[in-house]
């Protein structure tokens, strides 16, 4: 179980992303409809994401490096940068969907790319780290969030 869930959480935020890459391509073609739906779907991808994540980090702790200690230090500046643009994505989502569906399209077109764009590099990283703790090293021991954040 302690690997199920990341692979699943994993899995949902890159789907998550190939729907905001749908919804771009959508909108790039005006249809205004269909990007309104893949994006809220992507929107939910992104939610069932958040809470598997949240459901490993809480009721099974989170997972340190398990990689080399020469890694170790280039994994922690990648993580760091990883959650900052994951924050910053989710952010951004939350205020992209306030604006679509309140209809302010001056700032949702405007942020839209940016938005795009950070989203795609959150779950690209995501991704990566997740391969980087399970799949091309052996995870590392099950602990707290901020000892497995600094090693």
């Amino acid at each position: 179980m302690a690997e199920f869930l990341p692979f699943i959480s994993t899995v949902f935020i890159g789907l998550s992303a190939v729907f905001v890459a749908i919804g771009w391509y959508f909108i790039a073609k005006r249809n205004i409809e269909a990007h309104t739906k893949v994006m809220f779907w992507a929107a939910v991808l992104a939610v069932i994401f958040f809470a598997t994540y949240l459901a490993k980090t809480f009721f099974i702790g989170s997972t340190s490096f398990g990689g080399p200690d020469n890694v170790a230090f280039y994994y922690q500046i990648f993580l760091v940068f990883h959650i900052t643009m994951a924050t910053i994505a989710a952010v951004l989502g939350i205020i992209q969907l306030t604006t679509g569906y309140k209809n302010k399209l001056k700032s949702h077109r405007r942020l839209g790319p940016l938005t795009s764009v950070i989203w795609f590099i959150s779950a690209t990283t995501g991704i990566a780290v997740y391969l980087l703790l399970y799949v091309i090293y052996d995870p590392g021991e099950t602990t707290n969030l901020f000892r497995a954040i600094i090693g």
